[in-house]
């Protein structure tokens, strides 16, 4: 018996043969690459300027990565492949989102709904309204600039150039969402109840209001600076990553000249067919109450719309010699300028001319002497719209080092494409918008009067050099 027992004891002493582990298994990571390989040869925007611009040819980079593929070993090291090769593109708008980890379980709380915002504040912080979304500028930073307006909404102050006073705006972002009391402003002017959700055609009414504040805002801040005896402005969008087309409204109170839009081209294809479509039936439906004479544009412009619904339609494959992108209209829609008021009561206006909307109050020419606008490496797509809209129409000069290279992005949702392995999302832009000299605005915008920054840079250098390019930049900004 004692025998036994020792037998037994030894036994499970004994190491236990070590189970085979799988090998890693390719496949479902080399579905990911095709359906990737798919969406760029047929929804990106960018296709023609990354091969010919960048010289990256996307079939023989997907070849490259396939094989990557192949050889990764595991799930971590495919997925690196796929952020890798997403990175060497460096196009602003290119984005693979990777589904989140499974969060634990919550603990279960108490019966019925969450314990509504307290007061205006909270409930504007669940709107989405946090002033971190706006970086600060390097401008503000300088030794001698004194601020003259409410630092919690378009930053504004003074600064002497050699006896030159120079005004300074900050726009750290094209959206009302980076300034929380442009929200709480409106939740008080429209008499939103903070102690209830906030429904559809509450975010409407909320969003709609923000915007009018912040174009009264920028126009209260142009105006301090007049008053102040400014000779010239600085506008300070390092660090400004975009927004929305409330770029073309702002960018229109900064000159007396007729701004005209950037052309603009679009991925042939369902996405842009149903936009253009929508478009003209929208305009054929404002015909039947327009104004006689309206009627005559309004048929001109449902042709335009019509016939770019027909050239969406129309498949390309570049290797045939085609035009990769479609193309029509402008970034503000089928006509590239208008005064003010050219829509004032039209509700249809908007689908010709997007800033023609009661959130846009916008007015020309608000600031009418010398401009410059400040860039960086971190200037991208409604910030790049801005400055290039300004540029190429001889309104501006422009001060920095070279915008990060974003340009249009995703129109009406964009058109995601979902992995079938690892569920991530790849977004691709599915327009663009072309500079004066016809020029892709994906490739980032030099400025006139460069200044050398790198990325590592402190912001004490970074101050240092701005300071000793703003005379050069003065110079530029006042000729005619």
């Amino acid at each position: 018996m004692i025998a036994l027992r020792i037998a037994a004891a030894l036994a499970a002493l004994t190491p236990l043969p070590a189970l085979a582990q799988p090998a890693w298994d390719p496949e479902p990571w080399l579905e990911d690459v095709a359906a990737m390989r798919t969406a760029f040869l047929t929804k990106y925007a960018n296709r023609e300027w990354i091969e010919r611009e960048r010289g990256i040819p996307l079939d023989r980079a997907f070849d490259a990565i396939e094989a990557q593929v192949r050889a990764a070993g595991s799930d971590a090291e495919a997925r690196a492949t796929l952020d890798r090769l997403l990175a060497g593109l460096n196009d602003g708008h290119v984005a693979l989102r990777w589904p989140r980890p499974a969060s634990p379980i919550a603990p279960a709380s108490a019966p019925g709904e969450a314990a509504p915002p307290a007061d205006a504040a909270a409930f504007c912080r669940a709107q989405g309204y946090d002033a971190n979304r706006g970086r600060t500028g390097i401008a503000a930073a300088l030794p001698a600039y004194r601020p003259v307006a409410d630092e919690r909404l378009l930053p504004t102050g003074l600064l002497d150039v050699n006896g030159t006073m120079l005004g300074v705006l900050r726009i750290p972002v094209f959206d009302p969402a980076a300034f929380p009391v442009l929200c709480t402003e409106s939740v008080a002017a429209l008499g939103l109840p903070v102690d209830q959700p906030c429904d559809e055609n509450c975010q409407g009414a909320l969003i709609t209001e923000a915007y009018r504040r912040l174009n009264f805002a920028l126009i209260a801040r142009l105006e301090q600076l007049r008053e102040a005896d400014a000779q010239a402005l600085l506008v300070d969008l390092t660090g400004n990553g975009g927004g929305s087309e409330w770029a073309e409204a702002a960018a229109r109170m900064l000159t007396p000249r007729r701004l005209e839009s950037a052309r603009v081209g679009f991925v042939r294809g369902e996405h842009w067919a149903r936009q253009w479509a929508n478009t003209a039936a929208a305009l054929r439906e404002a015909t039947e109450t327009a104004a006689p004479e309206d009627r005559a544009r309004l048929a001109d412009w449902i042709a335009r719309a019509d016939a770019a619904r027909l050239e969406a339609e129309t498949p390309c494959d570049p290797a045939t010699g085609c035009a990769w992108l479609g193309s029509a209209g402008y970034a503000t829609g089928l006509i590239a300028a208008a005064p003010p008021q050219e829509f004032a009561g039209k509700d249809w206006g908007v689908h010709v001319f997007s800033i023609a909307q009661e959130a846009h109050p916008w007015r020309e020419g608000v600031w009418r002497a010398p401009l410059i606008v400040l860039v960086d490496d971190k200037t991208f797509s409604a910030a790049e719209e801005f400055t290039a809209l300004l540029r190429d129409n001889d309104a501006a000069i422009v001060l920095g080092s070279r915008t990060g290279g974003a340009g249009c992005g995703h129109t009406w949702g964009g058109t995601p494409t979902t992995l079938p392995n690892s569920g991530a999302v790849l977004e691709l832009p599915d327009c663009a918008r072309f500079r004066r000299d016809g020029s892709n605005e994906v490739a980032g915008i030099i400025p006139d009067v460069l200044i050398g920054w790198r990325a590592s840079d402190s912001n004490a250098l970074r101050t240092r050099l701005l300071e000793a390019a703003l005379p050069a930049a003065l110079v530029a900004a006042r000729q005619p």
